[in-house]
């Protein structure tokens, strides 16, 4: 993950158009995808975040129908890639083939470039597959690039991944570690619809009607806004409040709430505070912002706490989950004031 840029301005008319494009984002993937707001913003913030995402729901919830349909309104090059048991990290890298030159009658060695080779990559079932093969995706989403042989291969940017899992899957399935669930920005639950966006989608998906969408951005907007991110201003009471965020997270710290060293076994490394920054920083410019506030590292502390927060064998006994222990931690964390080192909640 490239280093979190020093505070610096961002510029007043590209924020305009970013919080016009989402705008226009929101309104192009909701033609096809109903509800689902909380998700579609947690996508967006992760692309423009740098970061990449884990998507847990049951099927049949849409997570592969948004993550194809974002792709398609900011003309991103995509690719599905159905991790199996038996898929191999060249099937999903890439790989040397030999080929003859018709000119001179020798074989020589060329690259083929594996499904990894898009803007946006949707891995559906990441914790069916082997562990060399999600380590290669993993891999890859660390440092952009993947090597074959002797050669290193620099991948497309705007570079985008979104895992999915199903929570209900038990057999065969290969459960990701703590270390491989560090590489993901965001885990993002993707819920049932309600009643009535059941009806809706019902309607939209039994009938004859075709559904025409209009691209609002491209692979070099993309790009573009993402550098826009990371200009925005962050203050040092929000670092800080971030920083004491993750740090009550770990149970051996000094000074967490009581409840942590009882229901945490292990808590969340740095890389969580950064990302922390990084999904503040996006949240604030598609509302518009030119700074960042602690409600913004509030917002997105469930999607990035959420899969770094081990509980305890006492936790899992009493259904506590980490999504109830990171709001406890909400609840318990006092920001810091502007002024001074601590303030009130």
């Amino acid at each position: 993950m490239p280093p979190i840029s020093s505070p610096a301005h961002a510029d007043a008319q590209a924020i305009r158009d970013l919080v016009a494009a989402h705008e226009r984002l929101t309104d192009q993937i909701g033609k096809v995808v109903v509800g689902q707001k909380a998700v579609i913003e947690q996508l967006l913030m992760a692309l423009l975040g740098g970061g990449h995402c884990l998507m847990s729901g049951v099927p049949g919830v849409a997570k592969t129908l948004l993550v194809g349909t974002l792709a398609r309104v900011t003309q991103l090059s995509s690719r599905r890639v159905q991790f199996t048991p038996d898929l191999t990290p060249a099937e999903l890298v890439g790989a040397d083939t030999i080929q003859d030159e018709p000119e001179t009658a020798r074989r020589r060695s060329v690259f083929q470039p594996g499904p990894l080779f898009a803007n946006a990559v949707l891995a559906d079932g990441i914790n069916r597959a082997a562990q060399k093969t999600q380590a290669a995706l993993l891999e890859a989403m660390q440092e952009e690039y993947v090597t074959a042989g002797s050669q290193t291969y620099r991948l497309p940017e705007p570079f985008f991944v979104v895992a999915t899992q199903s929570p209900i899957e038990q057999k065969g399935i290969v459960p990701l570690s703590p270390d491989q669930l560090d590489r993901f920005m965001f885990t993002i639950r993707v819920e049932y619809p309600t009643r009535t966006e059941e009806i809706q989608i019902m309607k939209a998906t039994t009938g004859m009607q075709k559904i025409e969408l209009t691209p609002v951005l491209d692979g070099k907007q993309v790009t573009r806004f993402q550098d826009v991110v990371r200009q925005v201003v962050v203050a040092d009471h929000v670092f800080a409040f971030a920083a004491d965020l993750v740090r009550s997270t770990r149970p051996k710290e000094p000074h967490v709430p009581k409840f942590v060293p009882e229901l945490v076994a292990w808590g969340a490394g740095p890389r969580a505070g950064q990302y922390l920054i990084l999904g503040g920083k996006a949240r604030a410019v598609l509302h518009g912002r030119v700074h960042v506030t602690t409600e913004d590292i509030r917002a997105v502390a469930l999607p990035v706490l959420r899969h770094r927060v081990m509980p305890t064998f006492h936790a899992d006994a009493h259904g506590i989950t980490p999504d109830a222990i990171v709001q406890k931690l909400l609840d318990a964390v006092p920001i810091p004031s502007e002024n001074g080192p601590r303030g009130k909640k």
